[in-house]
């Protein structure tokens, strides 16, 4: 492997607890090189799965978080000066197609749509990357692989994957892992108790229950493990909710105290 990619191959397994068929069908797919999209709400183990999977299938992991300011030029790279003049520098994608990486866009959909048009050359049969700017045709070395991901929960017309762009990848959907899972996962990455991690787990679970009634989204995974890391370093449970959970996910002072209130239900009144 190019000494220029190596640093980012994975040397420690990233902890993910599998919940079904996700594992075995991932790997399925990347062994015939097809594109994967991962659709699922914020914070419910994509990102870490990805980490997992490219530590599994050694291979290095390029990773780019899309936003609505992102342009080709961000993903393919661009001319720029130097000292030597002017030398052109590869962006993310085309560093993952040239030395063989698997390539990870973070919520694809909030990237123009004029921007992520880019892969469609890379996700059929011609495995090719053209650089206009530089008149260059880059063929995908045999280990690239592809993989997006974005959250449906957030999905409009204005930021929606076209069905061109869709249709030419697989896809897995995620979702938060059942509650014992949950906490198992939640006392893992967090190292309190399994008791503690249940509660903490309760009250997600209550939050989610008011998705589309006033919240976009409920307490999510990530959310539980920093509370619950919070804890394990002395804080109360009351301010690591607070801290961590509730106050982040709304500023309306009426669910905020709902979620005061499930924070309750699990560990008592506030002393």
């Amino acid at each position: 492997m190019d000494d220029f990619i190596s640093p980012l191959l994975i040397e420690q397994e990233p902890y993910y607890r599998s919940v079904g068929k996700e594992v075995a069908l991932f790997s399925a797919a990347m062994a015939r090189g097809l594109p994967m999209i991962l659709k699922g709400p914020t914070g419910c183990g994509k990102t870490r799965f990805v980490e997992h999977m490219a530590w599994r299938l050694k291979l290095p992991l390029i990773t780019m978080a899309c936003n609505e300011d992102m342009t080709a030029s961000d993903l393919v790279g661009r001319w720029l000066l130097d000292a030597q003049g002017t030398v052109w520098h590869d962006g993310p994608l085309t560093t993952a197609v040239r030395y063989g990486a698997m390539c990870y866009l973070d919520e694809v959909v909030e990237a123009r749509q004029d921007t992520t048009v880019v892969i469609h050359p890379l996700t059929d049969e011609r495995r090719i990357l053209p650089l206009d700017k530089r008149g260059e045709v880059v063929k995908a070395h045999p280990n690239f692989r592809l993989v997006v991901s974005y959250n449906p929960g957030y999905q409009s017309i204005a930021k929606d994957m076209k069905p061109s762009t869709r249709q030419r990848f697989g896809a897995i959907d995620f979702d938060f892992p059942p509650p014992a899972v949950e906490s198992e996962v939640v006392a893992h990455e967090s190292r309190i108790e399994n008791d503690l991690a249940q509660r903490l787990v309760a009250v997600a679970i209550q939050s989610r229950a008011l998705r589309g009634r006033g919240l976009d989204e409920g307490i999510s995974t990530r959310m539980l493990v920093h509370a619950g890391a919070l804890i394990n370093e002395g804080i109360s449970p009351h301010d690591a909710c607070a801290l961590a959970m509730t106050a982040p996910l709304t500023d309306d002072g009426d669910l905020q105290a709902a979620l005061a209130g499930f924070v309750e239900a699990q560990f008592g009144p506030r002393s």
